[in-house]
């Protein structure tokens, strides 16, 4: 739901509420008419109670105003909607020439590729190949440019470079 049809529900539902508590006064009013004396009806405290009860209900029914009219006037915030589908389509497939990388460097670079990110411990796992011998390779790849590592804690990942 919109913001200013909110703010347009609250209203109303404030409005309903005013008038709810204007009933409310009116018949408190004629029980404490009917049970002061005709003597005291000038100073019977119940009126002060009811003259109070009727402010604070107004102040909250106020409050309730003012965040109606601020959802009403305020701007809705753009709504940033990503189809990834979309944007991967979009987005030019970088052409890699891998003519001169040996077979176990092609390895590597495919299965980052198809990956997108992935940690060099998985890639250790995947290839079934050394850490020093991954290590090497990915060396020989950065040198290329064709992917980048990354620092995450303990341990790297590695990108495709764009």
């Amino acid at each position: 739901m919109e913001n200013k049809n909110v703010g347009y529900l609250i209203l109303g539902i404030s409005l309903v509420i005013i008038a709810i508590i204007f009933i409310f006064n009116s018949a408190l009013k004629e029980i404490v008419k009917a049970s002061c004396n005709l003597a005291e009806h000038i100073n019977c405290t119940m009126y002060d109670t009811i003259t109070k009860q009727t402010y604070l209900a107004l102040a909250i029914v106020s409050v309730l105003i003012i965040i109606g009219l601020v959802l009403i006037f305020s701007k809705q915030s753009e709504k940033v909607i990503v189809q990834t589908k979309m944007v991967k389509e979009k987005i030019k497939k970088k052409e890699y020439n891998l003519l001169g990388l040996r077979k176990e460097d092609k390895e590597v670079f495919n299965i980052v590729k198809e990956q997108g990110t992935i940690f060099q411990a998985d890639l250790i796992e995947k290839t079934g190949f050394g850490k020093a011998k991954v290590s090497r390779i990915l060396d020989r790849l950065e040198g290329k440019g064709f992917v980048e590592r990354k620092r995450r804690g303990m341990t790297n990942v590695v990108v495709l470079r764009d």
